[in-house]
Formats: C-alpha cells, sequence, structure tokens
C-alpha cells in the first residue's frame, strides 16, 4: 500500500511537472512568436510609412507621416527588448543581426526624413528600391531565421516533455513490477507462514491427542496401583483385623481376648501407615499446611530412605510465598525429575535447586544418571512437566546426552504473577 501510494503521488507530481513544463514551453513560443509578427509588420508598416513621406505634396502630410515613424520605432525598440529578455544560445547570433540591421535601417530612415520636398522627389524611386527594399527584405530573412530557431526550440521542448512522459512511463513500469513483486513475495511469506502454524497446530494437536491418551494411560495406572495397594494392603489388613475380632469375641480366657485386642491394635496401626503414605505419595499434607521447602525436604528424605540415592535439596525460603498453583507445579516438577532419576537414569545423586531472582523463580534438577536423546525421548512425564510450566507462562528446558546426566531447568515469570494477582486484588475491591 506505501509502494502504491507513493507511485500514485509521484505519478501526479512528475505528470503536473511535465504538464506545467510544456504549457509554460509553448505559452514562451507563442509570445515571442507574436513579438516577431509585430517586429515584421512594423518594418512592413515602416516602409508605407516612408513611401507615404517621400510621396506627401504638402509638409503637414509629410510631417504626419515623421511622427508616425518615431512612433513605430518606438514600438519596435519595445517588442526588441521584449524578445531579448529570454533568448536561446541558438538565437543570439540572428538576432544580433537582426537588431543591428533595424539600427542600420532606422539610421537611413533618419536621414531621409530629413529631405527636402525637391531632394524627395529628386531621390525617392532610388532610394525605394536600392535601400528600403533590400534592407526590409534582409531584416524579414533574419526574422524568418529567428522565427525558424524558435520553432527548433519548441520542438526540444516538446521533445522534452515526450521524454520526459517516457520516463514517467517507465517509472510506472518499475512502480508496477516492484508492487507486483513485494506483493507476490508477500503473498509466499504470507502463505508459508500459513502452511509453518498449520504445520505447528497439527503437531500441538497430535501431541495434545498423545497427552490425552498418555494421560487416561497414566489415570487408569494410577488407579490400578491404588486398587492394588488398597486391595493388597489395606483390604488384608482389614481382613485381618476382622478375623481377629471374631476370634476375640469367641475366645474365653481374658489372656486370649487381649492377645487378639493386641494383634488388632497392631494391625490398625499399620493399616493407618499405609493409608497415611498412599495419600502423601498423592498430595503431601505439608505442602499445604507447612510450605513447599518442608515438602521438598521430606520428599527427599523419603526418596534416599526408600532408594538410597542421595538427594540433596537447596531452596530457598522466599519461594513459599508463592500462589498454590506455582508451589504445586515447582513439587510436581522435582517429584517428576526425581522419580525419573530413580528409575530410568540409575543416577547416584540428584541436586535440587529452587531460587527466586528478579521476576522469575528457576528451578532446576541435575542428576548424574545416564541420560538421554531429549530429540527421540518424550514420556508423559516430560510432557506433564511442560504443560504445567507452560500453563503458569514459564519456559521449559531439559538437556541431557547419553552418559552425561540430564538437567531439568524451569523458569517461572513473576511479572504475570503480580499482573495476576494486582487483577485478583481489584476484583475483591469492586466485589
Amino acid at each position: 500500500m506505501i509502494c502504491i501510494v507513493a507511485a500514485a503521488v509521484g505519478t501526479l507530481a512528475a505528470l503536473q511537472r511535465v504538464r506545467s513544463a510544456e504549457t509554460q514551453s509553448r505559452k514562451a513560443f507563442l509570445e515571442r512568436l507574436g513579438a516577431l509578427d509585430q517586429i515584421r509588420a512594423q518594418i512592413y508598416l515602416s516602409g508605407t510609412y516612408v513611401r507615404d513621406f517621400l510621396l506627401s505634396p504638402d509638409p503637414a502630410s509629410a510631417k504626419a507621416e515623421v511622427a508616425h515613424l518615431a512612433t513605430l520605432r518606438q514600438e519596435t525598440r519595445s517588442a526588441l527588448d521584449a524578445y531579448g529578455r529570454e533568448l536561446d544560445p541558438e538565437e543570439r547570433e540572428p538576432f544580433r543581426a537582426l537588431c543591428n540591421e533595424i539600427d542600420a535601417y532606422w539610421k537611413v530612415l533618419d536621414a531621409t526624413v530629413g529631405w527636402s520636398a525637391r531632394e524627395r522627389d529628386r531621390l525617392r524611386s532610388s532610394f525605394f528600391y536600392n535601400e528600403l527594399v533590400p534592407r526590409r527584405t534582409a531584416m524579414l530573412q533574419i526574422a524568418d531565421r529567428i522565427a525558424s530557431v524558435n520553432e527548433r526550440g519548441l520542438t526540444r521542448s516538446e521533445e522534452q516533455a515526450a521524454a520526459s512522459a517516457d520516463g514517467l512511463r517507465r517509472s510506472l513500469l518499475l512502480t508496477f513490477a516492484i508492487t507486483l513483486s513485494g506483493g507476490l513475495i508477500l503473498a509466499l511469506l504470507t502463505i508459508g507462514f500459513t502452511l509453518r502454524l498449520e504445520r505447528e497446530l497439527d503437531l500441538r494437536r497430535a501431541d495434545l491427542q498423545e497427552l490425552s491418551t498418555l494421560l487416561l494411560r497414566a489415570q487408569e495406572n494410577e488407579r490400578r496401583a491404588l486398587a492394588r495397594e488398597l486391595h493388597d494392603e489395606v483390604g488384608q489388613s482389614l481382613s485381618a483385623i476382622l478375623m481377629e475380632t471374631e476370634n476375640a469375641e469367641c475366645a474365653d480366657r481374658p489372656a486370649d481376648i487381649h492377645g487378639h485386642l493386641d494383634s488388632i491394635k497392631v494391625l490398625a496401626e499399620k493399616t493407618v501407615n499405609q493409608v497415611r503414605d498412599l495419600a502423601l505419595l498423592l498430595r503431601p499434607s505439608m505442602l499445604d499446611d507447612l510450605g513447599l521447602v518442608p515438602a521438598l525436604n521430606w520428599h527427599a528424605r523419603e526418596t534416599s530412605k526408600r532408594t538410597g540415592l542421595n538427594v540433596v535439596v537447596s531452596a530457598d525460603d522466599l519461594i513459599d510465598s508463592l500462589p498454590e498453583e506455582h508451589r504445586t507445579c515447582i513439587y510436581r516438577l522435582v517429584q517428576e525429575a526425581v522419580n525419573n532419576a530413580v528409575h530410568h537414569a540409575s543416577a547416584r545423586t540428584v541436586e535440587v535447586t529452587a531460587r527466586k531472582e528478579r521476576q522469575q523463580v528457576n528451578v532446576t534438577v541435575r542428576d548424574d544418571g545416564a541420560g538421554f536423546d531429549t530429540r527421540f525421548t518424550r514420556g508423559l512425564g516430560l510432557l506433564g512437566m511442560e504443560e504445567r510450566v507452560r500453563r503458569l507462562g514459564g519456559r521449559l528446558k531439559i538437556s541431557s546426552e547419553p552418559g552425561r546426566g540430564t538437567l531439568v531447568h524451569a523458569a517461572l515469570p513473576l511479572a504475570e504473577l503480580d499482573q495476576r494477582n494486582g487483577h485478583d486484588a481489584n476484583s475483591y475491591l469492586v466485589g
């Protein structure tokens, strides 16, 4: 659009310049041509006045013709001055010659008007044919030369206008070609960008479908594991409690009853511990009661106690002031990364770091395990971590190579968090 508007403005300006130059050139030509015609007419008229002067029978009429010649001489000089203001280089020499001829002509006429009646009768015939007619013819020939030069100047001006029109035409063609090329390039870029967006959308859709499938599968696996734990552990413990209760009811001696009650107590304590462990695996209560840092330390201790993996946690106490969704995201990210290090990396040491720096929270989990190729490995845990971090406006980067361990780094911005908190506070105040 900018090219089109610029081309239109440039074209109108150039067209106006061409028209203005052509109009000025034609106007100047007509003015100069009119001046030459006036000079020619005055030369012819001067010959008529001289003839009438030479043929006048009385002094009064001769004196009137002399006055007419003086007026005509002044008008001729004014016409020459007007024509000589703007001369082309080719006109200067013939115009100078014309001026010289006219000056000589008027000098001859000055001498003629001083003749007496007898001199006029005696010299008028020879003067008319030997002086007046040849000089008048020479002046008219020079005027014709100037007119032809003036016409050539007009021709040159028209050629320049035609050249300007050709240049304008070429400029329009070039502008059209540039605009068309720019439009085609823009169309191709738009098509390419649209196709890339469609491919990214297809990839995202495929990832979402894969994630949905994996989530459903994970839910089923988690439910199966919970059902197995409840059936194998809690269910058997409760069945044993029922059996001990029935045995206690059938016992007669107080010692047997106390023995069954002790067994019931032990089984009940075991069941309580099993239910508590299941609840902590689903979501540790200390994450809500004590904060994120104690929950991370508890998870590290439990993992080290259960697997022998050395888990080192270095966390800033300031992260406990984050909202619940941020604390949950960090805890689940660390939990998934540590579990991957336990089950897939065969690591010996895992370092967990959580720091609040400037306008973001940085969380890193580094292990010294086997590592993997990030280009070909995308499990449910990695997709889940990426989705949690992206939902909060953060960035997740996983760096790993076979044999060199794995580094998981998440950066959660706090600017969006501050803006969101401010919006919630304003909503609360308005409410």
